[in-house]
């Protein structure tokens, strides 16, 4: 009787463990589909301004204010100048003020645009994936580009406290930053795995932001023929707020097991009114769009392309990012070297 009873139990274990195979997934459960084939090899941006191209220019049919779009994805943005020979394609998902709720999953939109990660899942089955750059969470809890605002507008008042005063809680901001920012890498972890990649099959590279101004601007600039800031307000955004938004993005590339490319020192020298040239900034100084502010519909963003890289420094960031994708390396800062280009230095996270 024992004996019998020993065999029921072993027979019941058995049917357990062949149900709860048949229920996790057996060897007869379809794959995850996959790109085809021969899909092409391409690169993606997803995130905010500082990758869809904001203040390069020549931007996307339907991205310039049409029906009030006005993400500026531009091809002059840096996933344009990797250089890598082994792409096709780059395609550029990202949004100017993009938030992280609108690059992850969800229903959160950025001028009318849906979520990015998305429109990621139809790229990523139709075509092979090799690398996607990301910058977001300025637009999170920091709201980067409302201090720079902030910062102006200071410069326009000097009866009120500048920006460096008005946002000492600036830490704590980017603290709430880094949860919201981990959550949309996460979704996009997600959209590739259903997509059926292995997180090995592509790069996924976060990148932090460049200081766009600093305390050596020319001081015959610091007005609206160029940086209308006072010179705190420059030191404080290159030496605090850049800084310690970098080290909240680079905790969010940790914690989502990302690689992370530095570049809040790609910029130095090349600030908005560091030189007297413009042509050899690669920032763009005070932008007004002086024919938009004659239509209503356009008005408002008549600014929006002022201190974010240009052409140029968009042409530099993407082939520093090139290079980064060429190495193995986890983390690495973009530095200029003495050909005076940027170069990926190796950095520990």
């Amino acid at each position: 009787m024992r004996r019998y009873r020993w065999h029921i139990s072993v027979l019941l274990l058995v049917v357990l463990l062949v149900g709860s195979f048949l229920v996790i997934g057996g060897p007869d459960d379809p794959p995850a589909p996959r790109p085809p084939d021969g899909a092409p090899r391409v690169v993606v941006a997803m995130g905010d301004s500082t990758v869809s191209g904001e203040g390069a220019g020549d931007y996307e049919e339907g991205t310039d204010g049409e029906d009030g779009d006005w993400c500026h994805r531009s091809a002059n943005a840096s996933i344009h100048h990797t250089g890598l020979t082994d792409v096709v394609e780059a395609v550029n998902l990202a949004c100017s003020g993009a938030p992280s709720a609108q690059v992850g999953l969800g229903d959160t939109e950025q001028y009318t645009e849906g979520s990015q990660a998305q429109r990621l899942r139809a790229v990523a089955r139709d075509k092979r994936v090799v690398a996607i750059q990301v910058a977001v969470g300025a637009n999170d809890d920091p709201g980067f580009s409302h201090v720079l605002d902030g910062c102006v507008q200071a410069w326009f008042d000097r009866g009120k406290p500048g920006c460096a005063t008005t946002n000492d809680d600036w830490q704590s901001k980017v603290d709430k930053m880094v949860t919201k920012a981990t959550r949309a890498l996460a979704d996009i972890r997600s959209v590739m795995l259903d997509a059926g990649y292995q997180p090995t099959d592509y790069a996924l590279v976060l990148q932090s932001y460049a200081a766009p101004v600093a305390p050596g601007a020319r001081p015959e600039l610091l007005n609206l023929n160029g940086c209308p800031l006072r010179a705190e307000d420059l030191r404080w955004v290159s030496e605090t707020a850049v800084p310690v938004i970098t080290e909240g993005v680079r905790r969010v590339a940790g914690e989502a097991d990302a690689r992370f490319l530095d570049l809040s020192r790609a910029g130095v020298g090349r600030e908005a009114c560091s030189r007297t040239d413009p042509g050899q900034e690669w920032f763009a100084r005070l932008a007004v769009r002086w024919s938009d502010l004659q239509d209503d519909d356009r008005a408002g963003h008549a600014l929006q392309e002022s201190f974010h890289p240009n052409a140029a420094g968009h042409a530099e960031f993407g082939r520093c990012l090139g290079e980064f994708l060429r190495t193995t390396d986890r983390a690495a800062a973009c530095l200029p070297g003495a050909d005076g280009r940027l170069h990926p230095a190796p950095t520990k996270f």
